[in-house]
């Protein structure tokens, strides 16, 4: 029972880097629904945006053996802030110009992506801050990413 009960933290690290992942893949997702071709260089983010999603248990998995340490939790962080950095690269690439969205994409919707894009950096931030003072509260933080992501300013 006690051996269970001491891996709680590792399942609540498992679980939030699952939700993570599925927001991600989300926004995966919805910024393809407007980029309508590729080039080399958005083709080369997306390999770096799976490199980062493939080492998210990776990082997660430092916080289980290490969750009061801030440098562990410092890495988590700095794995999804990159990952959110580079769903926001993706998106500005393929939108400056309509380089590889659709003419017509009305600027509302390109600004709307900016904004959903930011929400992971600026999170992990927050996170990191959090961290300096209580590493154990920080992973908590994270939560604020699917919570954001309901309000109507962002999901659209």
């Amino acid at each position: 029972h006690d051996l269970l009960f001491d891996q709680t933290h590792k399942f609540y690290n498992y679980f939030l880097s699952f939700m993570l992942l599925a927001v991600f893949w989300i926004v995966h997702h919805r910024q393809f629904h407007y980029i309508k071709r590729i080039d080399h260089l958005t083709l080369l983010v997306n390999i770096l945006i799976l490199m980062f999603v493939a080492l998210v248990p990776f990082s997660a998995s430092i916080i289980g053996d290490y969750p009061f340490d801030f440098a562990a939790h410092l890495v988590f962080s700095a794995n999804l802030f990159v990952l959110g950095l580079l769903f926001s690269f993706n998106w500005l690439h393929a939108t400056s110009k309509h380089r590889l969205v659709d003419a017509d994409l009305e600027q509302k919707t390109i600004t709307s992506g900016i904004r959903r894009s930011l929400v992971a950096p600026v999170v992990c931030l927050l996170a990191v801050v959090v961290a300096m003072f209580n590493p154990v509260f920080s992973g908590w933080i994270y939560l604020l990413i699917p919570l954001v992501f309901m309000h109507p300013v962002f999901r659209y």
